[in-house]
C-alpha cells in the first residue's frame, strides 16, 4: 500500500509557503483592517521609539564632547600641584612633563582672585597668569581673539578677558580695566588691597558663557608681582592628546616632575558636572526604551487578535499537514517583520535628524519665531549631536531583541490551536 498519499509533506522551517503566508497576513484585507491598523501602530511606535532613542543619545554625547572640549581646552586634563615646598623650579618641572610621549603642553600657572572695574559696572574675576607661549598654544584662546592681538603678551602690561565680561564692563580692546586685589602691599597699617589698571591687549570667546565672563590671562611675570608671589607658581596645567586615557599618564608625569607634587585630573576637578550629564543620560536610555517596550507590546496585541481572527486557517492548514512548527514560524515571521522593518526605519530617521539636528533647529526656530536653544543657558553656541556606533548599534539590538520577544507567545498559542475546536466553532 502506498503510504506517500496519507502522510504530511515535511517541509523545512522557513519554507516559501510560510513566507507567502506571512506577507498574506501583513496585506489584511478590509474584513480584517483593524488588524493591519493595529500592526501600523505597533510599526510607528517602534520606529518613532528607536529614532528617538538614536537622536536623544546622540545629542547627550554632542553636548558631553562640546562642553568637555570647552573645559578642558582651558583647564588642564591634569593639575601638577606642589607638595613640602613651593613651585619655584616651576621652569625646569614644565620643562621635564612637556618631554613625556603624549604630553601636548605643561603651563606654569598663577592663579588668583580679583575684582575686574571700569567706570560702568564692575565683577568678580579670576585672574590667570600664564606665559605668552603656553596662551598662544591654548588653541580654546588663541583661535577664538575676537579684538585685538595676543602679540607682545608678555611685554607689556596687557591682559586678555573674555568677551561676557568685556561686555558687562562696556570695555573693548585698547581700553584700561581696573583690577583690585584683596591682598597687595603690606604697611604698618596692615595689608593694603593692590589697585592696578591694565590695558586690555584681547577679548576672545570661548563659546562657553560661564569662561567668557569670568577669566582674565595676564604675563605670568606681572602676576607674581601682582599677588605678591616669590618666584613661584600656583601650578602646572598639563594637557594631554587623550584625557580620556588620563590615568596612564600619572605615572610618567609624576617620575618626570622630580619633586614631591600631587596631581588632580579633569574627571576629579569636574566630577559633580560630568557624574550629573552620565545620570540624566542613563535616565532618558531607560524612559525611552519604555517607548520600544509599548510598542512591542502593540505586536502582542496584534498577533493574539491575529491568531483568533485566523483560527479556521490555522485549523484547515493542520488538517491539511501543516506542522505546529510551521504554524509558529508564520505567526514569528508576522511578528518580526514588523519589529525588523520599524526598528531599520527608525535607525535610518534617527540618522538623517541627527546629521541635520542643527539646520532642523534653525528652521523650527524660523516657523515658530523664538530661540529654542539659547546660548546662555546651554553654554553652547548651536545644538551638537554626536552619534556613538556602540551606543545605536546597542538600541538596534535591543529593539529587535524586543521585537522577537513579543512574537514568541501569540506564535506558540497559535501553534498549539486544536484544528476539532476551531473548526468546531467557527
Amino acid at each position: 500500500m502506498d503510504h506517500s498519499m496519507t502522510e504530511p509533506v515535511r517541509t523545512p522551517p522557513f519554507a516559501p509557503f510560510e513566507w507567502l503566508l506571512s506577507g498574506r497576513y501583513l496585506r489584511a484585507r478590509r474584513r480584517e483592517g483593524f488588524i493591519s491598523v493595529i500592526a501600523g501602530f505597533s510599526f510607528l511606535g517602534i520606529m518613532l521609539g528607536v529614532a528617538t532613542l538614536i537622536i536623544v543619545m546622540a545629542v547627550m554625547n554632542g553636548f558631553r564632547k562640546e562642553l568637555l572640549d570647552k573645559i578642558l581646552g582651558l583647564n588642564g586634563h591634569l593639575l601638577v600641584q606642589p607638595l613640602e615646598s613651593p613651585l619655584t623650579d616651576w621652569k625646569e618641572v614644565a620643562d621635564r612633563i612637556s618631554g613625556v610621549a603624549g604630553i601636548k603642553l605643561a603651563a606654569p600657572v598663577i592663579d588668583g582672585q580679583a575684582l575686574a572695574s571700569s567706570p560702568f559696572n564692575a565683577s568678580g574675576v579670576l585672574v590667570r597668569g600664564i606665559r605668552a607661549d603656553d596662551l598662544n598654544n591654548l588653541s580654546s584662546i588663541a583661535n577664538h581673539i575676537k579684538q585685538g592681538t595676543l602679540d607682545g603678551f608678555d611685554e607689556g602690561q596687557g591682559v586678555a578677558i573674555g568677551r561676557r565680561l568685556a561686555d558687562q564692563l562696556s570695555l573693548h580692546a585698547g581700553d584700561s580695566v581696573t583690577l583690585v586685589a584683596p591682598r597687595g602691599a603690606v604697611t604698618p597699617m596692615g595689608t593694603t588691597p593692590r589697585i592696578k589698571p591694565y590695558k586690555i591687549a584681547a577679548v576672545f570667546e570661548i563659546g562657553m558663557s560661564e569662561y567668557d565672563s569670568t577669566f582674565v590671562f595676564m604675563p605670568l611675570k606681572e602676576a607674581q608681582a601682582y599677588f605678591n608671589r616669590n618666584n613661584d607658581v600656583t601650578a602646572i596645567e598639563v594637557y594631554t592628546t587623550n584625557p580620556d586615557r588620563i590615568d596612564a599618564f600619572r605615572k610618567s608625569v609624576t617620575e618626570a616632575a622630580g619633586r614631591p607634587v600631587f596631581l588632580v585630573d579633569w574627571r576629579q576637578r569636574n566630577s559633580t558636572f560630568f557624574n550629573a550629564l552620565q545620570v540624566e543620560r542613563n535616565v532618558m536610555f531607560l524612559i525611552l526604551t519604555l517607548i520600544v517596550l509599548v510598542a512591542a507590546l502593540n505586536i502582542v496585541s496584534g498577533l493574539i487578535m491575529l491568531v483568533k481572527d485566523k483560527g479556521s486557517d490555522i485549523a484547515i492548514l493542520r488538517t491539511m499537514g501543516a506542522t505546529q512548527g510551521s504554524i509558529m514560524r508564520v505567526f514569528l515571521i508576522t511578528g518580526a517583520a514588523i519589529g525588523v522593518v520599524g526598528t531599520l526605519t527608525g535607525f535610518v530617521v534617527g540618522l538623517v535628524i541627527c546629521l541635520n539636528i542643527e539646520s532642523i533647529r534653525q528652521f523650527l526656530s524660523w516657523v515658530t519665531n523664538t530661540e529654542l536653544f539659547s546660548p546662555e543657558l546651554y553654554f553652547l553656541s548651536k545644538l551638537p549631536a554626536e552619534v556613538d556606533f556602540a551606543e545605536t548599534s546597542a538600541v538596534v539590538i535591543m529593539a529587535l531583541t524586543l521585537s522577537f520577544l513579543a512574537t514568541l507567545y501569540p506564535s506558540w498559542r497559535a501553534a498549539r490551536l486544536d484544528p476539532v475546536d476551531a473548526l468546531r466553532y467557527e
